[in-house]
């Protein structure tokens, strides 16, 4: 192919954040510019390479195979110029630059938040923009290069990795408990206060109580956050199933029908191919995978625990 001049690498590596992110407003607020700016950059490489770039679909803007060739020389810049940064500071570090992680509001708080100050500890070029948001995979990817979601998977183009499963079991607080007949059997559950998510805006079915047929009636206290649900629980105000990791070492909670309720609900990570091959992005992911495998006991806790 024959083109008047090189292609901009400004435009190249706007080009390689448009196929991790996957759609331009997102672009334009990972670059701090426009989403104007960003279309017409794409257009100006489009007319240098002599072909469209990208292509429109419902899961967002996708490459064509011209993208995929010039994503391979974008990458080939971005690691250039991370290497030269790095360099200019101590050393040659390649896990820099910014990266967007889409979680659950629990996994997020106590798994990711500790491995990825770690992470950045060892490479300061690292930025990370951590966005909380308790829902299925998105199939436009909405703009983050890497999502950690609870549950099953429809991955449609991305790529998933198990990261771990965790452990969900039913907790009540001490006061509730003394106050109210502890159910025997799951039947009995029916007669008592329920605390879960809002079932309007929930997403993810392992995370309500319907799916394990525990009561047929709503929730009399609905939550977005689980770290709310898990207060109204310790508040006494119902039963609650509760991820574990998060609640066994508090005070206040016992546990209600140990032998007959437990689930287990996977968390996944989830990425374009585009943001896999970031340096950064797998530095991420290796950090999750690590503080999992490191946090097994409390994310998987037998039944003695």
């Amino acid at each position: 192919m024959e083109f008047k001049r090189f292609p901009s690498p400004d435009d190249l590596l706007i080009l390689l954040t448009v196929a991790r992110l996957g759609r331009f407003t997102a672009v334009a607020d990972a670059l701090e510019t426009t989403h104007t700016t960003v279309s017409r950059r794409i257009l100006a490489l489009d007319k240098q390479l002599g072909g469209r770039t990208l292509e429109r679909t419902p899961q967002g803007w996708e490459l064509t195979e011209l993208g995929r060739a010039a994503v391979t020389a974008a990458e080939g810049i971005e690691l250039s110029l991370g290497t030269l940064a790095a360099g200019l500071e101590a050393g040659v570090d390649i896990v820099s630059g910014v990266v967007r992680v889409s979680t659950s509001d629990g996994f997020g708080a106590l798994i990711a938040t500790p491995a990825l100050v770690r992470l950045q500890k060892k490479h300061p070029l690292l930025r990370v923009e951590l966005l909380s948001a308790t829902r299925r995979l998105s199939q436009n990817r909405s703009g983050v290069d890497l999502e950690v979601v609870a549950g099953r998977v429809e991955a449609g183009r991305a790529q998933t990795i198990l990261l771990s499963e965790y452990t969900l079991r039913l907790y009540a607080g001490v006061g509730y408990a003394r106050d109210y007949k502890m159910p025997q059997t799951v039947a009995e559950l029916k007669n008592h206060r329920f605390i879960s998510y809002v079932e309007s805006t929930l997403q993810v079915a392992e995370l309500g109580h319907h799916p394990k047929t525990l009561t047929t009636d709503p929730a009399e206290f609905q939550s977005t956050s689980v770290f709310a649900q898990i207060e109204a629980v310790r508040a006494n105000g119902g039963i609650g199933m509760l991820p574990a990791f998060m609640v066994d070492h508090l005070d206040g909670l016992v546990r209600v029908l140990p032998r007959e309720v437990e689930q287990r609900v996977g968390y996944w990570a989830a990425a374009r191919q585009e943001s896999l091959r970031s340096p950064a992005v797998q530095a991420v992911v290796a950090a999750f995978l690590h503080e999992t495998r490191r946090r097994r006991s409390d994310l998987l806790p037998d039944d003695g625990s």
